[in-house]
């Protein structure tokens, strides 16, 4: 084969460009074949996709002499050189992400094996809880340093939780309590489903007002993340508490959990809870899944299976099954419709008319994925049906600048409510039923109907999303506010209220490329939950999707699903099941081999 170098050319993403330096001078002095470059491009294109690794054999592995570390024959060198990549003998990392996976997996062990604050649990605190998993949850808890509370939506996740923070709290005095999300939006959907939980008539008997108090925040929070990306709290410095809870645990990446698991101190207890049919994480790992795949951690899982938010003959609970079963690919858009929910035309719903929950279905034309302006203008008009009730709210809010600061708050937190009745999720950012597309239509829509124009980018009634951590504004990536007009000092601005925080600020300190968010994808939507979801699924999605990502957006609702969906990308979305590369199930083994 003909040996050649690599060369750095203006198409090439930072991590092309990095592994263009690795193989020429003066990092090295070798040449390399093109089998190096291909393996090494396959590795960097698998952490694109969220893998930690890639199999591979010794002889691939060959061909990238001097830069990969093979840990084989590193176990007879006390002192072996750390290289780019690292091969354990059948999977190939870069460095840092073989390290991570190490770290996480020492640290799970010594969490589950530390002793916890200890206290007997009566029977009396058991039987708070009647369901037999929840119940054992709540043992799992009192016993474990670590504990793993999964279950689907409306299994009792947050209720379960509630009663063991109850418990602890009684049983441990003084006990310090920590809560966290993964983002702003989880934690404030957590902070509310705890707030609801600790209203059990079992819990008056505690301190409820005490637990009250415990507010959620952002994982990057808690672990005091800065501009450097440092945390604050770590190995040497830990976390100041007893128990650690994390919600939405399956959307924790390798370098989030290993940041956090460092920090989890001695004698303390951690919780993660999480759905693992969900989404996995944006970036590298699959940890949650991990987690629930090692042996040795039998005794720290609980998994909730008897769900309560989808009555008898819910579609939307129906919908969620279906995904999780097999079917074959050229009958299951017909068992779809059979089982699940006929196509038809998307109409505008009714809460108030709604018994147990509603679920349309709508396919997109097959016209070769064009679809004409015609038809594009009748489906955004479709999917603005679920934003009449903000229309209205907004109407009102010229009216609320007269009036009082608490009538005017009072106002602020009722357009909160009505618009976090409705989302549209969409699977990508481009073309015209993507998030970009879509979000500029109903915000066109929104103006037309409100007879309002924007200012630069503003505008009554403007959701927008923070897309990354702001750490001088106080703000994460995920959080969303809403914009509106604001009277301070006998002038009127335009503000932006978080609701995750109670924060304003003011939309000319925000970034410009904060985002409208009429429409999210539905990787930014977990950790929530709306009273209607839209779904959109195109052509241009098919080859993005996945049992997991259909079920994270149709649970994202209480009460209705619209589908506007093109056929194939739905039956691929009902066929494929996401497999993630990851070493850590072996990490862990191998640690407890040692």
């Amino acid at each position: 084969m003909e040996n050649k170098h690599i060369h750095l050319n203006s198409a090439q993403t930072p991590m092309q460009a990095w592994m263009d330096y690795l193989c020429q001078p003066p990092f090295s002095n070798v040449t390399f074949d093109a089998s190096a470059q291909i393996l090494m491009q396959q590795v960097l294109d698998a952490i694109q996709q969220g893998d930690s690794c890639i199999p591979a054999t010794a002889e691939q592995v060959a061909a990238l002499q001097h830069l990969h570390m093979n840990l084989q024959r590193s176990a007879l060198n006390p002192d072996p050189q750390i290289a780019p990549f690292v091969f354990d003998g059948q999977r190939l990392y870069l460095y840092r992400y073989w390290k991570l996976e190490h770290q996480v997996a020492s640290d799970i062990l010594r969490i589950q094996a530390q002793p916890p604050l200890s206290f007997e649990l009566q029977a009396e605190q058991l039987n708070l809880l009647q369901d037999p998993q929840q119940q054992k949850a709540l043992q799992t808890a009192a016993t474990q340093s670590l504990s793993i509370i999964t279950g689907g939506p409306g299994t009792g996740k947050t209720y379960t939780l509630a009663h063991i923070v109850a418990v602890l709290n009684q049983a441990l005095p003084n006990i310090r309590i920590a809560m966290a999300a993964p983002t702003g939006k989880a934690a404030q959907r957590m902070d509310e489903a705890l707030q609801n939980a600790l209203n059990s008539q079992a819990l008056q008997m505690f301190n409820v007002d005490a637990l009250r108090q415990l507010r959620p925040v952002t994982l990057h929070r808690l672990l005091g993340l800065g501009n450097t990306g440092k945390p604050r709290f770590h190995a040497k410095q830990p976390l100041p508490y007893d128990v650690i809870v994390v919600d939405e645990a399956s959307m924790l990446d390798l370098s989030l959990s290993q940041m956090l698991l460092a920090a989890i101190p001695a004698q303390a207890r951690l919780i993660l809870l999480g759905d693992a049919n969900q989404l996995a994480s944006v970036d590298v790992g699959t940890v949650l899944a991990d987690l629930q795949q090692v042996p040795e951690l039998a005794n720290n899982r609980v998994n909730l299976v008897t769900t309560r938010r989808f009555a008898e003959g819910a579609k939307i609970g129906a919908m969620a099954k279906f995904i999780q079963q097999e079917h074959s690919p050229a009958q299951v858009l017909a068992e779809f419709e059979q089982q699940v929910v006929a196509a038809g035309e998307l109409k505008p719903i009714q809460f108030k008319q709604v018994e147990i929950d509603a679920l349309q279905l709508q396919y997109l034309p097959q016209q070769n994925g064009q679809i004409s302006a015609e038809n594009l203008a009748h489906y955004y008009d479709q999917l603005m049906y679920g934003y009449q009730a903000y229309v209205a709210v907004l109407k009102a809010h010229t009216l609320g600048l007269e009036q009082s600061s608490t009538a005017f708050q009072a106002h602020v937190e009722n357009v909160v409510n009505v618009f976090d009745d409705y989302r549209i999720l969409t699977a990508i950012r481009h073309g015209h039923l993507g998030l970009q597309q879509l979000n500029l239509q109903i915000e066109k829509r929104l103006l037309q109907q409100l007879k309002q124009t924007k200012h630069g980018d503003w505008y009554a009634g403007r959701p927008v999303m923070m897309t990354y951590n702001d750490y001088q504004l106080g703000l994460s990536n995920g959080d969303i506010g809403i914009c509106f007009m604001r009277e301070q000092n006998d002038q009127r601005q335009f503000e932006v209220y978080f609701p995750s925080l109670n924060k304003w600020v003011p939309a000319t300190r925000l970034p410009k490329n904060i985002e409208t968010a009429f429409v999210l994808t539905i990787h930014k939507s977990q950790g929530s939950e709306f009273t209607h979801t839209a779904v959109v699924l195109d052509a241009a999605a098919k080859n993005l999707l996945s049992k997991e990502l259909i079920y994270t957006a149709i649970t994202r609702a209480k009460k209705v699903v619209s589908l506007l969906v093109d056929a194939q990308a739905l039956q691929q979305a009902l066929m494929i099941r996401t497999r993630r590369s990851s070493g850590l199930l072996a990490r862990i083994n191998d640690a407890l081999d040692c």
